[in-house]
C-alpha cells in the first residue's frame, strides 16, 4: 500500500473520536445512539453484552475450553479445517506486511486454527492466537468473531468498537462460513494488534470465507456438479453457485450462492433437481457428458440461469475424500502442532502454551526422541 492510500492521521483521529463518542453514549450513559456513529452490528453487540451483565471496564482473560473439548472441536471440524487450509495459507500473500493474522473458529467461537505473523512475545496477540480459546461474544464481548456468529454477516471492527477496554487494541474483520447444508459451521477472522485500520479486510475475509464454503461443498459426494451464474456472466468465479447432484438427480449439497440463486432457504432441504430446474435432469447429465459448455436453463420461478454441468470423475465421492485431501485426524493434529512449533521458532514451551497442551504432548505427537527434547 502506497503512503497516499494510508488513512491520514487526522482521519484516524476523527474515526477514533467518533468511536469514543459512541462509547460515552451507549456504554456510559446507557442510551441508544440515535445517530450513525457506529456500524449497526457494533451497537447491537454492545447492547447484547450489556444485557448479559458485562461491563466495559471488566478485566478479561482469554480462557481456553477444556483440553477434551478442544480435541472434540478439532475432530468435529476436520472437514472445515481441511477446506480452509489452502485458503488461509493464501491469505498470507494478501496481508503481507500488515501484521494481521488469521483465526478460524467453529460455530461456537472456539479457535481451531491460527495462521500468520503472531508475535508470541506480545501477550495481547499470543493470548487470543491459541487453539481452544473461547472467543464467543459471551466470553470476550464484542469482537468480529462474536458479532459475525450473532449477525451471520461479514463485519469490520476497529479498536474501541470492541466492547471491553482491554480489547480496544484489536482491529479485526470476520465472515461466517456456511456449510453445504445451509447452516453456519464456523467463521474466519483477520486480526491485528495496534495496527493501522484496514477496512478492506472485510471484503478479503468475505471472499476467503466463500472459497472455504466452495471447498466444503465440493467435498460432498456427488456424480454431477452444476456451476451456476447469471446469463452474461462467465462461470469460473468464486461467486458461482455450486450444486452437487447424485446419480438419481437428488441435490446432495449446494453453496450459499447457489441457495440464494435458487431461492433455497438456510437449512431447507433442496430436494431433487426437477423441483428447481424446469428441464429434465437427464438434460443436465447429457450436457455434462457431451461437454456442451454453459447452457441457459429456466427455473420454475421464471428466472433463467447459466449452468455449466460437469461429471465428477471420482463417481459419488467428493474431492475432499480423495487421497490428497482425506487426511486422518492424527495427521491434522500433527500438522497443527508442527506449525505451532515453527511459529514459536522451535520453542516447544511457547508452542505448547499456544496450543493449550503440555510439552510432553507436543513431543509425543511429533514423535521426537528423548535425546532431542529440551
Amino acid at each position: 500500500m502506497t503512503p497516499q492510500h494510508q488513512p491520514s492521521v487526522p482521519q484516524q483521529q476523527q474515526r477514533l473520536a467518533l468511536i469514543e463518542q459512541a462509547r460515552r453514549v451507549v456504554l456510559d450513559s446507557r442510551s441508544p445512539l440515535g445517530q450513525p456513529l457506529l456500524a449497526p452490528w457494533v451497537e447491537r453487540s454492545w447492547q447484547r453484552c450489556l444485557a448479559i451483565g458485562l461491563e466495559p471496564h471488566q478485566r478479561i482473560t482469554f480462557d481456553t475450553v477444556t483440553r477434551s473439548a478442544a480435541h472434540l472441536a478439532i475432530e468435529a471440524n476436520q472437514p472445515l479445517l481441511l477446506a480452509a487450509a489452502p485458503v488461509i495459507q493464501s491469505l498470507a500473500r494478501a496481508m503481507a506486511h500488515t501484521r494481521y493474522f488469521a483465526i478460524l473458529t467453529d460455530a461456537r467461537g472456539v479457535v481451531i486454527n491460527v495462521n500468520g505473523p503472531v508475535d508470541q512475545q506480545d501477550p495481547q496477540a499470543a493470548s487470543i492466537a491459541r487453539i481452544g480459546v473461547d472467543l464467543s461474544e459471551r466470553a470476550v464481548g464484542t469482537t468480529a468473531i462474536g458479532t459475525t456468529l450473532a449477525d451471520l454477516q461479514p463485519v469490520w471492527l476497529h479498536r474501541g468498537e470492541h466492547f471491553f477496554n482491554d480489547t480496544s487494541v484489536y482491529s479485526c474483520a470476520g465472515a461466517p462460513i456456511w456449510g453445504p447444508d445451509g447452516q453456519c459451521v464456523g467463521m474466519l477472522d483477520l486480526t491485528g494488534v495496534n495496527v493501522v485500520e484496514q477496512p478492506a479486510l472485510r471484503h478479503l475475509v468475505a471472499q476467503s470465507a466463500r472459497s472455504i464454503e466452495n471447498a466444503l461443498t465440493l467435498g460432498q459426494p456427488h456424480r454431477l456438479l452444476l456451476c451456476l451464474s447469471w446469463p452474461g456472466h462467465l462461470p469460473g468465479d468464486a461467486s458461482d453457485g455450486l450444486v452437487c447432484v447424485d446419480a438419481d438427480g437428488q441435490i446432495t449439497a449446494l453453496n450459499r450462492s447457489a441457495a440464494d440463486m435458487l431461492g433455497v432457504a438456510a437449512g431447507m432441504a433442496p430436494g431433487h433437481c426437477s423441483e428447481l430446474f424446469a428441464v429434465p435432469v437427464e438434460t443436465l447429465f447429457d450436457a455434462a457428458r457431451l461437454q456442451r459448455g454453459p447452457l441457459e436453463v429456466p427455473l420454475w420461478s421464471g428466472l433463467r440461469l447459466s449452468v455449466l454441468a460437469q461429471l465428477n470423475s471420482g463417481g459419488e465421492r467428493g474431492p475432499l475424500h480423495g487421497t490428497n485431501h482425506g487426511l486422518p485426524l492424527k495427521e491434522v493434529e500433527t500438522a497443527m502442532i508442527r506449525k505451532a512449533v515453527e511459529d514459536a521458532r522451535g520453542n516447544v514451551k511457547e508452542a505448547a502454551r499456544a496450543l493449550g497442551i503440555s510439552r510432553a504432548t507436543v513431543y509425543r505427537k511429533l514423535g521426537a526422541p528423548r535425546s532431542s527434547r529440551n
